[in-house]
């Protein structure tokens, strides 16, 4: 397949829309460093605090924006760096997107042939319902992030509005 064909796909109209950037993850061995340059230098405030041990994740949500166009910007640190999920091993740990419809859209895309990294659909660290697009395909579910974790987060009515 070379780079300008595309994986055909089974449904001829896709039951959702990605409406906009919902968050951005960065990761660290050390947290301080991260909310020196984000906090302290380029001035976003830190709106949340999220610790999970299943997560392996220690990490302070800041935002960007405000309103239904507020962008997160979570600063991770792992609890245990020698412990997976390793929330610090790719700088930019994951891209949020906002969906419309986070249950069709997973069903649709496993459909297609997108592999979810396990967990399924979950409450996650800013309280909506999440899910992730696993980095690598395998060989039943090949489509995949190609090398980026990416978040779909159920997008709450208010954005759903202000995106429409």
């Amino acid at each position: 397949m070379n780079e300008h064909e595309h994986i055909p796909m089974n449904s001829p109209q896709r039951p959702f829309k990605v409406l906009g950037i919902q968050q951005i993850a960065i990761g660290s061995t050390d947290k301080a460093r991260l909310r020196a340059l984000w906090v302290d230098l380029l001035g976003l405030q830190v709106t949340g605090h999220f610790v999970s041990e299943r997560e392996n994740v220690d990490e302070d949500i800041c935002s960007i924006g405000s309103g239904p166009f507020k962008v997160e910007v979570d600063l991770m640190q792992p609890i245990d760096p020698e412990k997976k999920p390793a929330v610090h091993t790719t700088p930019l740990n994951h891209v949020g997107l906002w969906i419309d419809k986070l249950p069709e859209a997973v069903e649709w895309l496993t459909q297609q042939g997108v592999r979810f990294a396990p967990g399924g659909i979950r409450k996650g660290a800013a309280g909506f319902d999440i899910c992730f697009i696993h980095p690598k395909g395998n060989e039943a579910l090949p489509l995949c992030g190609e090398g980026v974790l990416i978040e779909l987060v159920q997008a709450p009515d208010e954005v759903i509005r202000a995106f429409g």
